[in-house]
């Protein structure tokens, strides 16, 4: 047992230069500028706005429909016969429904819009990936990190600009090979 573990003892202080030899290149990126900065993301934040504020406009104009149909309908509750009143209770009720249905075909969390949200940005994400990896296999960065964890890092090992660059550039190819 003594043999074995001065073994290991012996082999580990032979080794031991040669990991601390080994560096490890670590790289960061703040991916917050990225998305500011970065054209795609404006345009598909742009785009999911539109279709946000075509969405709300709709609704608004629902539910002030519902609005009015309540408004009138207790306005005229008394002077209404009382098969006028359940058709009209009804129409609200249906009303009602249509609104909750509209939401939640549209925002709800299977929604559309979300669905849109969820398109656009698998599809950025996975190019700012592909930048992300060009750029640290051509600088020979073993890993990459974002910089919203990251306490510190030294402005040299900050590939913000590299990962811009090369999505500016994979933009431009993509442009130009349609």
């Amino acid at each position: 047992m003594k043999f074995y573990k001065k073994s290991i003892l012996l082999i580990f202080s032979f080794l031991l230069p040669v990991f601390s030899f080994a560096q490890i290149e670590i790289g960061f990126v703040q991916s917050e500028r990225i998305r500011a900065e970065y054209e795609e993301f404006k345009e598909a934040e742009s785009e999911l706005q539109l279709e946000f504020r075509k969405v709300q406009f709709e609704f608004q104009t629902m539910a002030q429909r519902l609005d009015s149909l309540k408004s009138a309908f207790e306005t005229q509750r008394l002077m209404s016969s009382p098969e006028r009143r359940r058709e009209q209770e009804a129409e609200i009720v249906n009303l009602e429904t249509q609104v909750n249905d509209f939401q939640t075909q549209k925002v709800g969390p299977q929604g559309e819009l979300y669905q849109k949200q969820l398109q656009l940005e698998t599809r950025i994400i996975q190019k700012v990936q592909k930048a992300v990896n060009k750029v640290a296999i051509d600088k020979g960065y073993d890993y990459i990190l974002d910089s919203v964890s990251l306490l510190y890092g030294k402005p040299t090992h900050n590939l913000t600009d590299d990962v811009l660059y090369e999505l500016r550039r994979l933009t431009e190819e993509s442009t130009n090979s349609n």
